[in-house]
């Protein structure tokens, strides 16, 4: 099944406190939920301004849905097409 980086531009993400990301996080697992299997968040990596998603899901467009259906912006999705690390170089 495909991964997907999404890249979601929020304001002051980086600000967010411990309870917000967990407010944040319940939406997502609730949306989550009522999609079915077939889409699975992997984690996120909160900066700054953005926040930057990993999602295994059959296509763009269920990635697309999941951030309407929960209210998050979703400014990028991208497939990904290969992951490297530093054993790459071996």
């Amino acid at each position: 099944m495909p991964k997907f980086v999404i890249e979601r531009e929020i304001p002051g993400a980086g600000k967010l406190t411990a309870e917000q990301l967990k407010g944040i996080s319940q939406t997502s697992c609730g949306v989550l939920s009522k999609m079915g299997p077939q889409i699975q968040w992997v984690h996120s990596y909160v900066t700054g301004d953005k926040i930057y998603c990993i999602y295994i899901a059959p296509n763009e467009e269920m990635v697309r849905e999941h951030a309407q259906q929960g209210g998050f912006p979703a400014n990028s999705v991208s497939k990904v097409s290969a992951i490297i690390d530093p054993t790459t170089a071996e």
